[in-house]
């Protein structure tokens, strides 16, 4: 059963990652007011809330899989704590961290309509530190971070992150409202 869940685990900690990559790619793309592939703005904007919402599904089940993992060694604590594992703190910490982010960042999503467009979008900006984090832990705490393919996801997941980034603070990226004004003129 061990072999299972710590497979398990490994194989949704993989899925998880990618899947915020992209939710992070689409956010960068929602953020600029361009459509993607036809769809209206608020599609894509709905497209980056559900692969965030299923992003953080598949870390649900990672946690609870490696929770379940004899090899993993992990307490309660080391889910809201970081760095206080008994494996690996300093990896394990930054998935910590990482996870303690995606949760603020979840919780002011899901609230935006009580706490208002201001802090959601000041928190949301945590996006940009959740992500690299959340790499670093892959590659540093991640069984497979060692071999080629892993090395290739995670090189082509922060090529795309860094590229988009790259993108949205260049001159070229325009935001949302100003995109609507040029159209209307």
């Amino acid at each position: 059963m061990n072999e299972a869940l710590w497979a398990l685990g490994r194989g949704t900690g993989v899925v998880s990652l990618a899947l915020f990559t992209v939710s992070v790619l689409l956010g960068i793309l929602n953020r600029s007011g361009r459509p993607l592939f036809a769809l209206p703005r608020f599609s894509v904007a709905l497209v980056h809330r559900n692969v965030a919402l299923l992003a953080t599904a598949f870390l649900a089940i990672h946690l609870v899989t490696l929770f379940g993992d004899s090899y993993a060694q992990l307490r309660l604590v080391d889910f809201v704590v970081p760095f206080l594992g008994a494996a690996k703190p300093f990896w394990l910490g930054l998935g910590t961290l990482a996870v303690d982010l995606m949760l603020a960042i979840v919780v002011t999503a899901l609230l935006r309509g009580v706490i208002g467009v201001r802090v959601f979008k000041a928190v949301h900006w945590l996006t940009y530190l959740m992500w690299p984090v959340a790499l670093l832990h892959s590659i540093g705490n991640g069984t497979d971070a060692g071999q080629a393919w892993f090395i290739a996801f995670a090189a082509t997941c922060s090529i795309a992150v860094l590229s988009a980034l790259g993108w949205r603070l260049s001159r070229g990226f325009v935001e949302y409202q100003n995109v609507r004004i040029g159209k209307a003129s």
